[in-house]
């Protein structure tokens, strides 16, 4: 079994989430589908094993990629997507003003 985490995402309807599994635990960050162009980031859970471990970072990083790759606007609502979008200018292209 693999150790390295592994990043998904998952989406039905107008909800979804960006899923890190890393040593049997998930965190994720959870979406909510405004328009075809544009999602809103509601929330972060990094369980506690994975807490200082940088998979939170990682899933911002994921998610940015997908909205470039996909052509969308991120809303970023929840309050450490936000802080981490502040750390990292060269994604601003991928944030909704």
């Amino acid at each position: 079994m693999s150790t390295d985490p592994q990043i998904r995402s998952e989406s039905s309807g107008s909800k979804g989430r960006y899923v890190l599994t890393h040593m049997g635990h998930e965190a994720e960050i959870t979406f909510s589908v405004t328009t075809p162009t544009l999602i809103i980031a509601d929330h972060t859970h990094v369980p506690d094993a994975l807490r200082g471990t940088g998979v939170g970072v990682s899933l911002v990083q994921f998610m940015v990629n997908d909205a470039r790759a996909r052509g969308i606007k991120i809303v970023p609502l929840c309050p450490f997507v936000n802080a981490i979008r502040k750390k990292h200018p060269e994604w601003a292209d991928v944030f909704a003003s």
